[in-house]
């Protein structure tokens, strides 16, 4: 059963926003890399970096940011140098205009690391940035050394909540218009409680979820224009991938399922046993179609397993990737 919450207090909303949360993980803050988006158009990518020795590159799911690996940055920065990144539109990244092409994330992610790393990487990632990893070393292997996949929607039958299939329905003038002129702001208990139900699908134990996770997760979408849209982008043209996939369309999901016996990097499939969005199942027929693979169980966790379970994930991730 939910519980639901109550929307982030003021006192609260206003003590969190005098906090630079980059400033608190990593030593230089937050920076910015600007490169050429997939459609050629110069964003202005966020990242924060600390540690020292071999990269590894944390990548967010989708909708979400760096703040995903809150619990994973400092554990994970003693043995390696650790580099968080926000996806183009997401968190703190420029968005570009619209329109979007599909498959974006992967030529972007490899102009990131050739920009800010000494390939090859590892590179730990989650929901869809685990698919963007897991294409990139198809596409880029010169670029990877060493992956972790955590909940990675490499099988998908639709996008996995209603809210998300709901945003993506909305025309897009609309949502970019919304988002330009921040109309949401307005309705940000609203924004925030429709945010604490949504999180419940994703958590093992509601109960758990903070003010300030949903303040953090929420903050982009109320305050930098361009993330809403960019999230409505994607999740309209993930859906039409998976429609075409139902329909045995060529698309870009057939096509990274097709090529997985090409991933041959040593791999680490982490997958939570309570996953609501994609099960356990999708998990094992993953590890038997990746030649070079492990898969570990992660036990009491919900979909987004890096702030589920960080211990056990950051324990298999360091086990990984140290040799």
């Amino acid at each position: 059963m939910f519980t639901l919450l109550q929307p982030v207090a003021l006192s609260t909303e206003n003590y969190l926003m005098k906090i630079d949360w980059w400033q608190q993980h990593f030593p230089k803050g937050r920076q910015t890399l600007r490169i050429p988006d997939a459609s050629g158009r110069e964003v202005a990518i966020a990242y924060g970096e600390v540690g020292t020795g071999r990269t590894i590159v944390l990548l967010h799911g989708i909708g979400s940011w760096s703040y995903n690996w809150r619990h994973n940055i400092q554990p994970l920065s003693k043995h390696f140098r650790v580099i968080c990144v926000d996806a183009k539109g997401y968190g703190f990244s420029e968005t570009p205009p619209l329109p979007e092409v599909v498959g974006h994330q992967i030529i972007e992610m490899a102009r990131v690391i050739r920009a800010l790393c000494k390939p090859p990487v590892m590179i730990a990632s989650e929901s869809l940035g685990a698919l963007t990893a897991l294409a990139l070393a198809q596409s880029y292997p010169e670029l990877v050394d060493r992956l972790v996949l955590i909940n990675v929607p490499v099988f998908p039958r639709q996008l996995p909540s209603a809210g998300m299939r709901s945003l993506a329905a909305i025309p897009l003038p609309l949502v970019e218009w919304v988002d330009q002129n921040q109309l949401v702001r307005p309705f940000t208990p609203i924004v925030q409680y429709v945010t604490q139900l949504v999180r419940q699908e994703v958590v093992y134990d509601p109960s758990q979820i903070e003010e300030e996770e949903i303040f953090w997760l929420t903050y982009p979408y109320l305050y930098l224009p361009g993330t809403l849209t960019q999230f409505a982008v994607d999740l309209r043209l993930s859906a039409q991938e998976i429609d075409r996939l139902q329909r045995n369309q060529p698309n870009l999901i057939q096509s990274i399922q097709d090529r997985l016996p090409d991933v041959t990097c040593p791999t680490l499939i982490l997958w939570a046993d309570c996953d609501r969005w994609f099960p356990v199942e999708n998990g094992k027929l993953l590890h038997s179609k990746l030649p070079n693979s492990r898969l570990k169980i992660v036990p009491n966790c919900g979909h987004v397993a890096s702030s589920g379970n960080p211990d056990v994930v950051n324990a298999a991730i360091i086990e990984h990737c140290i040799y």
